[in-house]
């Protein structure tokens, strides 16, 4: 599922890929970033081996357009889980380049060195109020698309 978000200061929209199972979460994610300045595309995968799928997809196909600038990631999902699905996303010389941000439920110091020895880009705790959430999500946004230098998609081979 893709959806456009509301922009007011970018030219083109910023693609997001959001590994998240519980539907609640997905809800609660794209309404933070409706509500914010950046406009974004977001690509949900409701599973980690869903995400690889899409990701895998879109090396085959050269599918650049949908190439996401950056992963928001769920550790605690059934299945494959959010720090396998990180594990093998960095083994690829090509999908190890898209940041990660992992944003979860979880404040165990075991996930959280986990994750940045998988070489996360951040870890942050997922927030229960809907009023928290828009501001992570809006400082997440600000962080990796206003401050951070991303490179063109079409570097990425």
């Amino acid at each position: 599922m893709t959806e456009a978000v509301q922009q007011t200061t970018w030219s083109a929209p910023l693609a997001i890929l959001l590994v998240e199972d519980d539907p609640a979460d997905q809800k609660l994610i794209r309404a933070s970033l409706k509500s914010q300045r950046i406009t974004s595309d977001l690509h949900v995968a409701s599973s980690a081996e869903e995400g690889l799928t899409f990701l895998q997809s879109c090396k085959e196909t050269n599918g650049r357009t949908a190439w996401p600038d950056l992963i928001l990631l769920d550790l605690n999902m059934p299945g494959m889980g959010g720090k396998e699905f990180l594990r093998q996303l960095k083994a690829d010389e090509v999908l190890k380049q898209i940041p990660v941000v992992i944003v979860t439920t979880s404040n165990s110091e075991r996930d959280m060195v986990d994750g940045y020895r998988l070489q996360a880009a951040g870890y942050i705790h997922k927030p229960a109020s809907l009023d928290e959430l828009k501001q992570v999500i809006g400082e997440i946004q600000n962080y990796w698309f206003v401050l951070c230098k991303l490179p063109r998609k079409e570097l990425f081979n």
